[in-house]
C-alpha cells in the first residue's frame, strides 16, 4: 500500500515545450506545465469543460526524454508524486508551489497531419 500514498497519473496536453537545465553536479531537470481537461454536464443542460494547470519537473533520463520528444500541445500520460515546496521572490515574498515530479511518461496521440 506505500506505492499508493502519493501516487499522481494525468493524461493532458503539454502548454509549452520543456525548458532543461543541467544542475551543479551534472543532473538534468526538465520542467513544463501540463493542462488536463473535465467535461460535464452544467446545471444549464450544455456540456462544459474545466481546464486545470498542473506544473512538471522531470529528473535524469525522464528529463532527457521529454527534451528530446516533447513540444507545445503534445499528448502525454505521466505518473509521479506531489512535491510541495517554497521559496523567496525578489520582493523578499515566501512563495509555495505544488509541482508534480514524474517517473514514467508515455507520449500519445499520434502526430498531427499537415493542414
Amino acid at each position: 500500500m506505500n506505492a499508493l500514498r502519493n501516487k499522481v497519473q494525468l493524461i493532458g496536453n503539454l502548454g509549452n515545450a520543456p525548458e532543461v537545465k543541467t544542475t551543479e553536479n551534472g543532473k538534468k531537470l526538465a520542467r513544463f506545465s501540463m493542462a488536463t481537461n473535465e467535461t460535464d454536464t452544467g446545471r444549464t443542460g450544455r456540456k462544459e469543460t474545466e481546464t486545470t494547470w498542473h506544473n512538471i519537473i522531470a529528473w535524469g533520463k525522464v528529463a532527457d526524454i521529454a527534451e528530446k520528444f516533447l513540444t507545445k500541445g503534445k499528448e502525454v500520460a505521466l505518473e509521479g508524486k506531489l512535491v510541495n515546496r517554497s521559496y523567496t521572490d525578489k520582493e523578499g515574498v515566501k512563495r509555495y508551489i505544488t509541482e508534480i515530479q514524474i517517473n514514467e511518461l508515455l507520449m500519445i496521440g499520434g502526430e498531427k497531419p499537415a493542414a
